[in-house]
């Protein structure tokens, strides 16, 4: 069976960026971002064994949700100068291994993520999504399991593990976080309903619609009053959290098989950043397995 690899490359660039500090190259650059990509990479390559990979990059935030609420993500701070001066590298570094990137002008990296694991599922592919965003719990079950960058040698999320972490199924995720809102991007839920009353109250009625046709029935008359005051909030919401899984990703799936890496460029790059036992290890030739060229190396 084929699998599809999809990688969230700005949340992974963030991750390794926070994870190791103040690694330089030669000239002084930062490279700490650079480093700990590549070695994230590397293990979640081991983890999953793809046979097709997507590096997926946001291209800005999507109109319609900024349309819909101005104040989307509105609080996120501006990528740090250290972090945005390696992401062009980041982007050399997956060229020369030979690896695909999708980006598109005011898309989210979620969107297209969501994109391509619905037509690769629908072809029968296993579909792995490495990010640690509970947005994407929407979409797993099946043959579309979730890798946690953050767990080293965790397991593949699935519906039961989503079922286990939030109390509701993939298919409630949606209406469960249009319901609490989400505090990373921005969005207000029902004021009073938290994560575990807003789980109740999905398995009692079935959904957000279910609720609101049925109010008279939910709990006390607080909680009533605060469902009614915000119908129009999680209306909205719902649209703001759905991933948009109907974009067309301008690429084949066959096309996201990786190519062989340019061990030339590689070199010429561990060179440039001062990761000297990296260069060691690559192969004396394109032909030598691509698997050495993520060989573990100590730190500069």
């Amino acid at each position: 069976m084929n699998t599809l690899l999809l990688v969230d490359g700005h949340a992974l660039a963030y991750r390794a960026f926070h994870a190791i500090r103040d690694l330089r190259a030669p000239d002084g650059t930062p490279t700490n971002a650079i480093y700990g990509f590549i070695g994230l990479l590397r293990r979640i390559r081991e983890q999953a064994v793809p046979s097709h990979l997507a590096m997926v990059w946001d291209g800005g935030m999507d109109p319609e949700r900024l349309a819909r609420f101005p104040a989307y993500k509105a609080q996120r701070p501006v990528m740090p100068d250290d972090l945005a001066g390696q992401i062009e590298a980041l982007h050399e570094y997956e060229t020369a291994a030979g690896l695909a990137r999708i980006e598109q002008p005011q898309v989210e990296a979620d969107d297209l993520i969501a994109s391509l694991a619905s037509r690769a599922a629908a072809r029968g592919w296993a579909v792995v999504i490495a990010s640690s965003d509970k947005d994407f719990f929407q979409l797993l079950g099946g043959p579309v399991r979730l890798l946690n960058p953050a767990e080293k040698d965790g397991p593949l999320w699935g519906a039961e593990a989503v079922r286990a972490k939030t109390g509701v199924w993939p298919q409630q995720v949606v209406d469960w976080l249009s319901l609490i809102g989400d505090a990373v991007d921005n969005i207000p839920g029902v004021p009073g309903v938290g994560a575990k009353t807003a789980a109740k109250l999905l398995n009692e009625f079935g959904s957000v619609a279910g609720i609101y046709a049925a109010l008279e029935r939910v709990g006390t008359e607080r909680l009533r009053q605060a469902l009614a005051g915000a119908a129009d909030d999680v209306r909205r919401n719902r649209e703001l959290v759905r991933l948009r899984a109907e974009l067309d990703p301008g690429v084949e799936l066959e096309a996201l098989t990786p190519a062989d890496a340019d061990v030339a460029a590689l070199a010429a790059l561990y060179r440039r950043w001062g990761f000297r036992s990296w260069l060691a290890a690559l192969p004396v030739s394109p032909a030598a397995p691509q698997a050495e060229l993520f060989a573990p190396a100590a730190r500069n």
